[in-house]
């Protein structure tokens, strides 16, 4: 291995007392990237990693990747009438691109030519070099505009704009301050959610405080009305939806990134029966009212649901009637309807528990589709309005869907499915035959037919059984190099997905493999529980077992598992690669959540508090401060080949966190066979949502490139002699 000489980084003696527990923070200038120091040091480590990785053969792997980036990817479509709008890119292009498709008797179902798509908005003509992208969109009840949401640079933050189809072009309409866009129509506007304008509130306050607003066609955004808000819950953050008959507003409210909610109903039409409540909420502020004429509401609101204890998920409504799928008294989730001319607000029972979790739900057709993971692979099933089963539609294999499309007066239900070997394709429901059928062929450079994917189970630390996907192709033989990948958290499920770079490593005779861990949202509630707070350990504990069982099994030998993960995964592999570093051979580390007694200081990290908990609690510090990755790096120990990469825009995941692990990681590892430690601080780039192809490229030639180099390498580092050898 080449030796490696790292720049110094900027170093304190800093010691802060936690709950009487001496805590260092020696690399706590790196957090401040305007620091003139911190500056230095990051062009230097971007120096270093580039002098690292870029190689011939990282040439070729660009090459490879420009050909397999040759696929369609579609997103999740919304369906108006004749109309469905979906964006779509075929790697031509950075960012992909809005569409609409025009339905006249069969010709949306036509096969051969495919869609018929007309082109509503471009955002590779925003730019020079591809950093804006479309990253939402809406249409009205006509499918006659459609509002959309820009992002610049990888930024969470959103412009919205409204693109008229009649005249092909945008209205003057254009919303600022907008995150996490959810956004709903009504007859002469839309509501949407936002954060307070610039120098409204403290700057430390700018991320959060979330707002309802409705904002009225042809208004400046400085008409818009404020329509609800929760001043004495900072961490609260909203979605709307309106009922297909245009009656109600639902606003749902979350804590954070948690999916316990709290449900409210607001009367839209004067003919909507709703018995009222005395407010909107516990000390809630602005419910509307009929005096303003710039939006069409009575007046009336009421709570459904209080008390931040359930998950609640809206799906539709019709008179007065709303239905919803909420894991309330079943972790696994049921459907209810709730019927707004009660007095009460109870809900009725449509479809009860089962043994399966449901992870999406729409009415469409006079029917309900639901989505159940069964062992972490999707499967649909319909249902009657008063959830008397009506059959499943057939599953295109071992994957993911994406996302449902329908609507109460829609004839048709439609989905984006994906899976390890399969981009992201919209398929029609056809309920007679209960197939899904594609709406067009899909456009790929990979034959699913020479790869397996197979699902695994593994007995974790505390005896708890938990399941993996490997991936490979048919003719590689065991043992092989394997990439082991994880989340395990907020109750997002890791099921399978495409992802083209995984084929530079299929290729070549790899592994991939996939671990369902605890704290993702795979098998319910508990599940999801079981990875929360003080229990964070468990996930830990499954991930380092699915290590164990592939060198057990045969899958892989010594030294020849990678790890990989990304934000909350990024925390994953951190904190697995500090308690156990002699079981991996090398480690990518993304845009990690790495400083537990400071992440949530940082952009939108108090959110995170109802996952993790927080330092200011003495008894969650005390947890927290056993696993936080920055925190367990240890002098003298021959940590694994690691790259961390993160953005200097990132705005979800401060990148300070990911700079000073990697600074932590380096001067660990002196005087050992371990490393090399690489940091990578990408340009103009964020979190990694709306990246261009160009970047996605760039990032997965870097990531393969260090992969390749060095846990194909028989060692796993080598003797650095001095500090002074080892630093510049």
């Amino acid at each position: 291995m080449t030796h490696v000489t790292y720049p110094r980084a900027p170093r304190t003696d800093l010691i802060e007392i936690h709950h009487g527990v001496p805590v260092a923070d020696p690399f706590r200038t790196l957090e401040n990237a305007d620091d003139p120091a911190t500056a230095a040091w990051v062009d230097a480590e971007n120096r270093l990693t580039r002098e690292q990785l870029d190689t011939p053969h990282r040439r070729q792997l660009v090459e490879r990747l420009r050909i397999l980036h040759r696929f369609t990817r579609t997103s999740v479509p919304a369906v108006r009438g004749a109309r469905i709008f979906f964006t779509e890119n075929d790697g031509s292009k950075n960012q992909a691109v809005l569409y609409v498709a025009e339905a006249r008797g069969s010709e949306l179902e036509a096969r051969g030519s495919g869609l018929h798509r007309h082109t509503l908005v471009d955002p590779n003509t925003l730019d020079a070099d591809g950093t804006t992208a479309l990253t939402a969109f809406e249409p009205d009840d006509r499918g006659a505009r459609v509002v959309y949401a820009l992002s610049r640079h990888g930024s969470d933050r959103q412009e919205l704009r409204v693109h008229d189809l009649a005249s092909g072009a945008d209205l003057t309409d254009v919303v600022h301050w907008v995150k996490f866009a959810s956004i709903a129509w009504t007859d002469d506007g839309f509501f949407y959610t936002r954060f307070p304008a610039p120098h409204t509130v403290p700057p430390e306050h700018a991320q959060y405080f979330c707002q309802v607003w409705f904002h009225r066609l042809g208004d400046a955004q400085e008409a818009d009305r404020l329509v609800y808000e929760r001043p004495d819950a900072p961490e609260v953050v909203f979605e709307v939806d309106v009922t297909s008959d245009g009656r109600f507003l639902v606003i749902t409210s979350r804590r954070g990134a948690s999916d316990d909610a709290e449900v409210h109903v607001v009367r839209l039409k004067p003919d909507a029966t709703l018995a009222p409540d005395a407010t909107l909420a516990p000390d809630a502020t602005s419910a509307p009212d009929a005096t303003d004429a710039s939006v069409v509401v009575s007046g009336f609101s009421r709570t459904l649901v209080s008390g931040f204890s359930s998950g609640w998920h809206f799906i539709d409504g019709v008179e007065d009637h709303l239905y919803f799928w909420t894991d309330a008294g079943a972790p696994l989730g049921r459907v209810v309807r709730i019927d707004l001319q009660d007095a009460r607000t109870e809900p009725h029972e449509v479809i009860a528990e089962s043994a399966d979790k449901i992870s999406l739900a729409v009415v469409s057709g006079g029917r309900l589709f639901v989505s159940y993971l069964v062992n972490a692979s999707d499967r649909l099933r319909m249902f009657e309005l008063d959830g008397r089963p009506a059959g499943e539609i057939e599953s295109p294999g071992i994957g993911t869907i994406v996302g449902l499309a329908g609507r109460w007066s829609d004839e048709a239900c439609y989905l984006t499915f994906t899976s390890f070997t399969a981009p992201p394709q919209i398929l029609r429901c056809d309920v007679a035959a209960r197939r899904a059928t594609p709406l067009e062929p899909c456009a790929t450079t990979v034959d699913p037919s020479q790869y397996l994917t197979e699902q695994v189970w593994y007995r974790s630390k505390d005896g708890t059984q938990v399941s993996m996907f490997l991936v490979r192709r048919a003719d590689t033989t065991l043992p092989a190099r394997v990439v082991l990948s994880g989340y395990g958290g907020f109750n997002i499920s890791l099921t399978p997905t495409f992802d083209p770079s995984d084929f530079l490593w299929l290729d070549a005779g790899g592994v991939i493999a996939s671990a369902n861990l605890r704290g993702g949202g795979e098998y319910g509630d508990a599940w999801h529980r079981a990875g929360t707070l003080d229990r964070k350990q468990n996930v830990f504990d499954d991930f380092i077992a699915a290590a164990e069982w592939l060198l057990a099994t045969g899958h892989a030998t010594p030294g020849g598992i990678a790890i990989e993960g990304g934000s909350n995964g990024g925390l994953l592999v951190g904190a697995v690669m500090t308690q156990r570093p002699e079981l991996f051979g090398a480690v990518i580390c993304r845009v990690p959540v790495a400083d537990m007694l400071r992440y949530h200081l940082f952009t939108v990290g108090r959110f995170w508090i109802p996952e993790y908990g927080c330092a200011d609690n003495p008894e969650q510090c005390a947890y927290l401060l056993r696993y936080s990755p920055y925190h367990n790096v240890r002098d003298g120990v021959p940590y694994p080949p690691t790259l961390v990469m993160t953005a200097d825009t990132d705005d979800r995941v401060a990148p300070g966190m990911a700079k000073k692990f990697a600074a932590r990681l380096q001067e660990a590892v002196l005087n050992t066979r371990g490393g090399p430690i690489l940091l990578r601080v990408e340009t103009r780039a964020g979190h990694g949502a709306g990246k261009s192809v160009q970047k996605q490229i760039d990032e997965q030639a870097d990531a393969h490139e260090f992969l390749f180099r060095y846990l194909t390498e028989a060692t796993v580092g080598e003797t650095v002699a001095t500090d002074s050898e080892h630093f510049r």
